[in-house]
């Protein structure tokens, strides 16, 4: 009926503070990327492909969140360790497919970002409301359904045995590793949704960018290159923070000594990435940075 998750070992003292820097990481994603998306809302000229897609990412990000680092605090703060398995289950399932989704938005926009730099004079026809519109929406629709069908398979799985994971989030390989069924059906669905989600989303990123690249070497001016460039930057650091640690996850063995090195990276991967992907995109982007100082300037001159 319900699981224990034990979350981080070590003193009161460390888990209080543990605690504390969770709240706070939380509270400014929350804020940053509901910043972005009131930024981009309100202002006109950031109605564009580009930032359509960051605003999805955004909105994406403080559910993402949400999903795993409230449960966390309360796992440190000794409050609430248990954790119903319908809970755990639906936990899973916005952990999974969320990331699942982040991976296609994170292509989708290295796409758009292809056709700007590599097809600039068709890139309004190309790239335009109509198309952008589905391909955000096949971007949350199509993983939400290809993760159902994992999920109805795990949510069959008996348990029959000892119910403690150690994690600080119901991950999938706690999930399998206390389940007494047999998991060849699981794990072949897992490995086809992760080659699909990780490998492919990865590959359609890393064709866009070397298209990006060659195509940018190829431009003579410096400041052409300069602008292309810092169009780009923002959005490779986030796909390359994300990506870094999606593989190692998809790669690393879930052996019980690397348990600790898991958490490690699921705390990379669930809070500190989208922490961070509103601050790229915010202090990387020339546009928004304007964006910004025009409305201090406001606000100072009100005032």
């Amino acid at each position: 009926m319900e699981f224990i998750l034990l979350g981080f070992p070590g003193t009161w003292y460390f888990q209080m503070a543990l605690a504390v820097l969770f709240s706070v990481m939380y509270i400014l994603t929350i804020l940053g990327n509901v910043s972005i998306i009131a930024l981009v809302r309100t202002h006109p000229w950031l109605h564009t492909p580009m930032y359509f897609f960051l605003c999805n990412l955004s909105f994406l990000e403080i559910w993402y969140t949400t999903a795993c680092v409230p449960k966390a605090i309360g796992i440190m703060l000794v409050t609430s360790q248990t954790i119903s398995f319908t809970v755990c289950l639906l936990q899973l399932f916005f952990l999974l497919s969320m990331g699942s989704t982040e991976c296609f938005l994170l292509a989708v926009m290295a796409y758009d970002r292809y056709l700007a730099i590599c097809h600039p004079l068709r890139y309004s026809s190309l790239m335009n409301r109509t198309f952008s519109a589905q391909l955000a929406l096949a971007s949350w629709l199509c993983e939400f359904l290809a993760i159902s069908v994992l999920m109805s398979l795990i949510s069959r799985l008996p348990f029959c045995g000892p119910n403690v994971i150690n994690h600080f989030i119901c991950d999938i390989d706690s999930w399998i590793a206390l389940s007494c069924a047999d998991m060849r059906l699981v794990e072949l669905e897992i490995f086809i949704d992760s080659f699909i989600v990780v490998m492919v989303s990865c590959a359609i990123t890393l064709v866009s960018y070397i298209f990006i690249i060659s195509t940018i070497l190829r431009i003579p001016a410096a400041q052409v290159w300069q602008k292309a460039f810092s169009t780009c930057s923002a959005h490779l650091t986030v796909v390359t923070i994300w990506y870094g640690s999606a593989i190692f996850l998809f790669l690393m063995p879930s052996a019980q000594n690397s348990l600790d090195l898991n958490k490690i990276v699921n705390i990379l991967n669930t809070i500190l990435t989208p922490l961070l992907n509103s601050f790229i995109y915010t202090l990387r982007n020339k546009k928004v940075k304007e964006t910004l100082r025009r409305m201090l300037m406001k606000g100072v001159i009100k005032s």
